[in-house]
């Protein structure tokens, strides 16, 4: 099947198989290997990428399925000119990874997140509850918290 994707401001026209994953086809399509596969399943949170401003496991959503819209993974963050997003400024400032696998993920949850509702920060339980959708095996969570609020002060 042929889909068009706007993939971070980049337009990408790509013959997909009926059920190949958007996780698939932003690595091996379009070569942006920032969107890690985990465990395939949607439970780990390391696929996380934006569809039109939502967070999404990219390992549960077709390729197909996002004809038309417009993809941000991990490598859109950062601006034009390389000057990190403060969600990446901020995980750098507060060592908020270790081995790092699930930090693209992370960063886009929460740029997600902070997208549409900037005072979740003000609640430390909804916050929590967000965080703890993606799995992380290194940094018990805390640097995490810290660098999601410290980035939502930076804006």
């Amino acid at each position: 099947m042929r889909v068009s994707l706007t993939v971070n401001d980049h337009r990408y026209d790509l013959d997909v198989e009926p059920r190949r994953t958007l996780a698939d086809a932003l690595r091996d399509d379009c070569g942006l290997t920032g969107t890690h596969l985990g465990c395939e399943h949607g439970v780990c949170g390391a696929c996380t990428v934006l569809v039109d401003g939502v967070a999404v496991r990219s390992c549960l959503m077709l390729a197909v399925q996002c004809d038309g819209t417009g993809v941000r993974t991990v490598e859109g963050l950062a601006a034009a000119d390389g000057t990190p997003h403060p969600l990446q400024a901020a995980f750098h400032a507060e060592h908020a990874l270790q081995c790092g696998f699930c930090t693209p993920g992370f960063l886009m949850l929460a740029a997600g997140a902070l997208g549409s509702d900037p005072g979740l920060v003000d609640d430390p339980e909804r916050l929590r509850e967000l965080l703890t959708s993606n799995l992380c095996r290194c940094t018990g969570y805390e640097a995490i918290r810290r660098a999601v609020v410290r980035a939502a002060a930076a804006d």
